[in-house]
């Protein structure tokens, strides 16, 4: 029964949300590596950008390094996140006899296939992505320095000189703003009428999803919840895609704790969404802290469904056959 006390407060669920395939199969692969060869598990960069999933595992015995020289001579498993690595960690990981085991989203893995076909052709290579982003770091070290130009926005791409204008190709880092990448494409190719592109968008289904429910749901709500971490780019992007579409009072939000609550004084209807990152049990934890305040109804808005399913890296597959 509502309590007539707390004020009504509507809360439309955007779906889809949250966890996509390939961070389920890149969390999967640590909690898989801890339960067949035990702790420590050597994980190079946060697995994915969420600080809960993250502490979660590292209670487990996850240790997260940003370097390799980070990790002693050992025989325990050293994971690579969903991200991406350049070429040179993966040769460093061979050249110590590491026990690698890749848990790159396979998608972002598409990614790094195309600029190498596209180096092979002697294209020259630009990235739309942002600076200093794993994944981007990762896509530019799959070449040799210089092979691969970064184009972070429009201004970029209007001032862009190129060797050779009938060679150029581009791909795109898997969790941009579907828009802005969108428009910085057309600039490109009005520009640049025979850049070659990918034959299916980089940006991952899942970053498109979340961001189409998104944009259904924002016009509808006097504000709008984004679950995840401030170092996640879909989740950041997200947030701008909210605003962009009308919802003025969209706030990024690791967990419940982290709600300012004068943000969200005095609405009526609220959207919650989730970055690929971020687990359902930090939906459900916000979602209950209003109920606390409002006499909540929830309602799920869906604009896809996801059955999308990547499998476990090649070793951790064999140890689950070999039970």
């Amino acid at each position: 029964m509502q309590n007539s006390d707390k004020p009504a407060l509507k809360v439309l669920l955007c779906s889809p949300r949250g966890f996509c395939a390939g961070v389920v199969r890149a969390i999967e692969s640590v909690e898989r590596a801890l339960s067949v060869y035990g702790p420590p598990v050597y994980v190079r960069h946060e697995i994915v950008h969420n600080r809960y999933v993250v502490e979660a595992l590292r209670g487990k015995g996850a240790v997260f390094v940003e370097d390799l020289s980070e990790i002693p001579d050992t025989d325990a498993p050293v994971i690579f996140s969903a991200h991406g690595v350049a070429q040179s960690v993966l040769a460093e990981a061979a050249r110590r006899h590491l026990f690698a085991l890749d848990a790159t989203c396979p998608l972002v893995t598409k990614v790094h296939r195309e600029a190498q076909i596209h180096y092979r052709r002697g294209r020259e290579i630009l990235l739309i992505g942002h600076s200093g982003h794993p994944e981007v770091i990762g896509t530019l070290g799959q070449l040799p320095p210089g092979a691969i130009n970064l184009i972070e926005s429009v201004a970029d791409a209007a001032s862009f000189v190129p060797r050779d204008a009938g060679s150029l190709a581009y791909v795109t880092q898997t969790t941009l703003s579907v828009q802005d990448t969108a428009e910085i494409v057309a600039l490109l190719k009005r520009r640049f009428p025979a850049i070659a592109g990918p034959s299916k968008d980089d940006i991952c289904y899942a970053t498109t999803n979340r961001q189409d429910a998104v944009k259904c749901v924002a016009p509808m709500v006097d504000a709008m919840i984004v679950v995840g971490s401030p170092n996640s780019s879909n989740s950041q992007r997200l947030t701008e895609v909210a605003r962009r579409a009308g919802c003025a009072r969209a706030a990024l939000v690791q967990r419940a704790a982290d709600i300012d609550w004068d943000t969200f004084a005095g609405i009526e209807r609220l959207g919650i969404t989730a970055g690929a990152s971020a687990p359902e049990v930090l939906v459900e934890e916000i979602i209950d802290a209003f109920a606390e305040r409002y006499a909540i109804s929830i309602e799920t808005v869906s604009t896809a469904e996801e059955d999308m399913f990547f499998p476990l890296p090649r070793a951790l597959r064999e140890t689950q056959a070999a039970e």
